[in-house]
């Protein structure tokens, strides 16, 4: 069914929802008597598998906890789960989920490409929406800059510019021939482009001497590696971040690239597990953005999620599980502030309203919500290391950086913001 104004306040008044300009408003006797529905759109199969199912796995245990302890403002939470896979195929989903399912509040969201192209369904819909990783810019250029109801990720390059400044920390005087090998699509050319341009902005003598592009998917890597080992590179810098990554890193094992040359890898947490000792050398500097699952600084709560996700699942939790969580805990305390002050059940406008400024503790560290509806939270890099009881590598060095030290303010441009940032340092 197509998604239109009409059938949503249909499906709303259905539901007793008073859909007029002041949208949302339940009845408190009917709102208590009723789950409190989320629906949940994540990658399950395919080259986003990995975040997706991370992501799906935290919101359930999240769910789990919250009805233990009563629920949201006294409602039980029921998670609607689907598939997100193509802009076209995750609206239709978000569409059933919102007319037939008749859900109260909407998260997930991997891809930038989806979120991009759903920010203005949501805004239709009225119905309250976080994503967890996608963002709606086109580019670095923010398209969507006064949502009402969507609630988006941090910037995607929040990991680059970290990324950045610490290879300059750690390498500085150790590299000067630069090549990079990032998924051809606005992610990676984004993030090599914020990798050079920093390079620029702290006089960094360097020289350019390959850019691959593989396109998304591409598991053949081989002509990419063989590029990059006729170029001679001092370092590479690289945002693969799906399934390709550990094959990439496989291939450059084999051909020497692993040993000549640094690496800077800002995103390659999303397959922290599969990136075995093998070919993955010490040294590198590697993103786990959010969510670093062997943080000994880590908070009792996420402490608490990684051993039940180790003992459950026999595996451990990339970022998306913190983008997951984070979203449910703003949720949670968002209703309940706006149902303190209401005295009642409140209106999504009243939620939505609740959530800006608001300041969580998530399982990646602090987190929280800026004016313009984008999110602000706890990034994690740092050199990897052999010296641990798993057969992949884990961070011995490693850096915490809050992101208002890492994207552009509300507004700003982002390559005139790095020209004149602090970046903390």
């Amino acid at each position: 069914m197509k998604l239109t104004r009409r059938n949503l306040l249909k499906s709303a008044a259905a539901v007793g929802v008073l859909a007029t300009p002041a949208a949302g408003i339940f009845a408190p006797a009917i709102a208590q008597n009723k789950p409190l529905k989320i629906g949940v759109l994540a990658p399950r199969t395919g080259l986003a598998a990995s975040p997706g199912i991370s992501g799906i796995r935290a919101a359930e245990w999240a769910a789990e906890k919250m009805n233990a302890a009563g629920g949201i403002a006294g409602r039980k939470v029921q998670l609607v789960i689907d598939e997100e896979t193509s802009p076209k195929d995750t609206i239709e989903r978000f569409s059933r989920m919102v007319q037939q399912e008749q859900v109260d509040h909407v998260q997930g969201i991997v891809s930038t490409g989806v979120a991009l192209a759903l920010g203005p369904v949501v805004e239709e819909s009225r119905v309250l929406t976080i994503f967890w990783d996608g963002t709606t810019q086109d580019g670095v250029v923010e398209k969507l800059p006064n949502p009402k109801y969507l609630f988006r990720s941090t910037d995607n390059e929040c990991e680059a510019v970290m990324a950045s400044i610490l290879a300059i920390k750690y390498f500085k005087g150790q590299f000067k021939r630069v090549a990079g090998i990032n998924p051809d699509y606005s992610y990676g050319r984004n993030n090599q482009a914020a990798f050079v341009a920093l390079l620029k902005r702290f006089n960094i003598e360097h020289e350019l001497v390959t850019e691959q592009w593989p396109k998304v998917g591409t598991m053949d890597l081989t002509s990419h590696v063989a590029a990059l080992q006729a170029a001679k590179p001092d370092l590479i810098f690289s945002s693969l971040l799906f399934a390709d990554l550990p094959i990439f890193m496989k291939q450059a094992d084999a051909a020497g690239l692993t040993k000549s040359a640094k690496l800077v890898f800002p995103a390659a947490g999303w397959q922290h597990t599969a990136m075995k000792k093998d070919f993955t050398p010490e040294g590198m500097l590697f993103g786990h953005n959010t969510l670093y699952f062997n943080n000994p600084n880590a908070n009792a709560t996420a402490k608490e999620f990684v051993g039940w996700y180790e003992d459950k699942h026999k595996d451990y939790p990339n970022w998306e599980s913190d983008r997951a969580y984070f979203s449910m805990i703003s949720y949670q305390q968002a209703v309940e502030k706006a149902a303190k002050a209401k005295g009642g059940w409140p209106s999504v406008d009243q939620i939505a309203e609740a959530m800006i400024g608001l300041e969580v503790e998530s399982l990646g560290g602090k987190g929280g919500w800026r004016k313009d509806k984008i999110a602000d939270q706890t990034f994690i890099q740092g050199l990897t290391t052999h010296k641990n009881k798993y057969d992949f590598v884990t961070l011995d060095k490693f850096d915490t950086m809050y992101s208002t030290d890492l994207q552009k303010p509300a507004g700003a441009d982002f390559w005139e913001w790095i020209k004149t940032a602090k970046f903390g340092i």
